[in-house]
């Protein structure tokens, strides 16, 4: 699996033969190049994903977490498993059109009964509760009058009830289906870059000095 590079220097899927850096790059604005586009911020997010879950499972201490342990803190579990869910969530945006519900039906989870379907919305409905603008999604808070033994009134109680945070097996299964879909997104953007290259390589030169030019961030 090709990653897509960042900084924007990656000259992808062109016809250099000699192996040289491109000495300008022109902005393709058209129907393929956008769905490229696209379909290479959605790839992105998914590595987020799985960078975000390999991070958790460490975090985590769970089986086979490898030999660098790091101390389990709730701020940084929270912290990344927040993200993972915003970044997935993100993949299936209705307004990108890249991934939908139906891509993940026929995708399989090992070692556990709920399908593919069922934890895809699952996820939803967690990046839902954890990036609320409402709700605290740690902690559960009940206000009580305090007694003491004699049922006297001894103040006010603030009682806070932990909720639970993101176990192992979860993480892993996020991570299974990230996997799964990168390969689907990687193998759409070979096809992706055929047709920009395509695209590109019906203009002449002159046309293709016309583009506006693309400032390459320095490395």
């Amino acid at each position: 699996m090709s990653e897509p590079g960042t900084n924007g220097d990656e000259a992808a899927a062109d016809e250099a033969t000699n192996g040289d850096a491109p000495n300008a790059v022109r902005k393709l604005d058209a129907p393929e190049s956008e769905e490229l586009a696209q379909l290479a911020s959605v790839f992105e997010d998914l590595q987020y994903v799985l960078r975000c879950c390999e991070h958790l499972v460490t975090a985590l201490g769970g089986p086979d977490a490898g030999p660098v342990q790091v101390q389990t803190d709730d701020a940084l579990i929270e912290a990344l498993w927040t993200g993972a869910l915003i970044g997935y969530v993100r993949c299936f945006s209705g307004r990108i059109g890249i991934l939908s519900d139906d891509d993940v039906k026929e995708l399989e989870l090992p070692n556990t009964e709920i399908t593919a379907a069922d934890f895809h919305s699952m996820l939803k409905k967690l990046r839902d509760h954890y990036a609320s603008r409402h709700v605290n999604p740690r902690e559960a808070f009940t206000i009580g009058a305090a007694q003491a033994n004699d049922g006297t009134l001894m103040g006010v109680a603030v009682v806070s009830a932990p909720r639970p945070i993101v176990d192992d097996t979860t993480v892993r299964l996020l991570g299974r289906i990230a996997y799964s879909l990168s390969g689907y997104i990687d193998g759409r953007m070979q096809e992706a870059q055929n047709k920009v290259l395509g695209l590109a390589r019906d203009m002449s030169t002159l046309q293709l000095s016309s583009l506006p030019l693309v400032h390459l961030a320095e490395v």
